[in-house]
């Protein structure tokens, strides 16, 4: 069965930084693009950043552009988001999620497989 368990959240100051991990299993993560995604508090959920299958090519919200790093281990099938100078605005829900690759990868949301998330609060 398909499992992705995040894990890496909690509550940091504003300008602090959060490393956020994936462990994915029961699937060929290594074919699969892999994303972030998050909801904040009475808002929809956005794309974060995404990755390639073999880590070449990264997408990232422009928010996050420069602040955040998206990596992946597939010997180790883990995804990682790195997020330095945190801000409240990123406050939310953080999911990870698997979407099939044909060829480029997306932050629309439309993924085959999602963890149920991890919280991240900033707060100034």
């Amino acid at each position: 069965q398909v499992q992705l368990v995040e894990s890496g959240g909690g509550s940091v100051q504003a300008g602090e930084s959060l490393n956020l991990s994936c462990a994915a299993s029961g699937y060929r993560f290594s074919t699969y693009c892999m994303g972030w995604f998050r909801q904040a508090p009475g808002k929809e959920r956005e794309g974060v950043a995404a990755i390639s299958p073999g880590g070449g090519s990264r997408y990232y919200a422009d928010s996050v552009k420069g602040r955040f790093t998206v990596s992946r281990d597939n010997t180790k099938t883990t995804l990682y988001l790195q997020m330095n100078t945190l801000r409240p605005e990123d406050t939310g829900v953080y999911y990870c999620a698997a979407r099939m690759y044909y060829g480029s990868c997306s932050l629309d949301g439309r993924n085959n497989y999602w963890g149920q998330g991890t919280q991240v609060t900033v707060s100034s």
